[in-house]
């Protein structure tokens, strides 16, 4: 069996060697690079599993290793450790917007060090598990097998973006960078009126994409993404993505569908905010997540009073008012921030 190989790119000998035996004794194949030149190129030449970096070195310093090793395709997805001594949260923030996985802060012992590198090479199993699983639901799109592998290669391309609960995707008015694939967790869509109120635009989960207005348009991000959860996306480039759909019509045709779907679903919010009574729009907006959740005869939403506010249109207050309606009337049962829906047949019958 093929050991796991991991690339060492720290310019101090003393803490580079020593890393390295630490990894040699777990049974790792390790690489050594003393400076961000040579390791981009031992990373390029060789591939490893895994990257350790530090931040400050002569030459080319971490973050310039980190930007060249995004730019290839080959090396772009390599799970990306930084070591420093540097552990000011700016300095943090600029690694991880540019992609690094994790960060480790020196000096760092032995059991900092492996449970770092076992649980990103942990996450990216995982992550290959996602791949496949979104391949095989995506097969869908096309007509035939070129279409599919072209889509293959730029999804495996990619690394897989963890995002915390409430963390910005990206926000109205950024420009266009690709479109966004939602691998687990969810993500919301939402405009920001001129006092501050949040109207939800929408919901994604698990397989569904978002941005593709922007993409089509080839224009600005039209309203700020958030994840509503832990989440993780992947972002299919601009110009990947425009290859694509002007190779293969049927991609096309069915990127197209999903946008005449979100379409409509805005339409019908629009018709709802104008002449239905919030206790109706309420009625709606938790018809709407059921549909998004697994059949059974009760369901449970895990959602905010103000994203529920943010879809229906109206002050946190009034959705306060309204649930607690509908659980004295039993179609609803409040467990914490969690929403059981005993009756869809009431709650069906309420929203027409």
């Amino acid at each position: 069996m093929k050991k796991i190989q991991i690339l060492i790119i720290e310019d101090n000998d003393d803490i580079r060697e020593s890393t390295a035996e630490i990894l040699e004794l777990a049974n790792y194949e390790v690489l050594q690079a003393s400076n961000g030149r040579i390791g981009v190129e031992l990373a390029g030449t060789h591939l490893p599993d895994l990257i350790l970096c530090d931040i400050m070195m002569p030459e080319l310093d971490g973050y310039g290793v980190l930007y060249l090793l995004n730019k290839n395709e080959k090396t772009a997805a390599t799970p990306f450790i930084f070591l420093t001594a540097k552990a000011e949260r700016l300095d943090m923030r600029k690694g991880m917007e540019m992609g690094a996985d994790d960060y480790l802060t020196k000096p760092f012992d032995d059991v900092e060090l492996m449970n770092a590198i076992e649980s990103r090479l942990s996450k990216k199993e995982k992550q290959q598990h996602f791949y496949s699983q979104s391949l095989e639901k995506l097969s869908a799109l096309f007509s035939n097998t070129s279409g599919l592998q072209e889509l293959e290669k730029i999804i495996a391309a990619r690394k897989v973006r963890a995002i915390k609960k409430k963390q910005i995707v990206y926000y109205e008015g950024d420009n266009v960078s690709g479109v966004y694939l939602v691998m687990q967790g969810k993500v919301k869509t939402f405009k920001l009126s001129e006092d501050g109120r949040e109207l939800l635009t929408g919901m994604y989960g698990h397989e569904e994409y978002f941005g593709i207005t922007s993409l089509l348009l080839n224009a600005p991000y039209t309203e700020t993404a958030e994840a509503m959860e832990d989440s993780t996306v992947c972002m299919l480039p601009k110009d990947l993505m425009e290859d694509l759909l002007h190779r293969y019509p049927d991609v096309a045709r069915q990127f197209i569908e999903i946008l005449s779907n979100n379409l409509q679903e805005k339409e019908e919010q629009l018709l709802q905010l104008a002449y239905h009574s919030v206790r109706k729009r309420m009625a709606e907006v938790l018809a709407r997540l059921c549909k998004q959740e697994q059949e059974g005869t009760e369901l449970t939403l895990r959602i905010s009073r103000d994203n529920l506010a943010a879809m229906a249109g109206m002050a946190t207050e009034t959705v306060s008012r309204i649930l607690s309606d509908f659980k004295d009337e039993g179609i609803i049962e409040r467990k914490g921030s969690q929403i059981v829906i005993l009756d869809q047949v009431r709650l069906q019958q309420m929203k027409n």
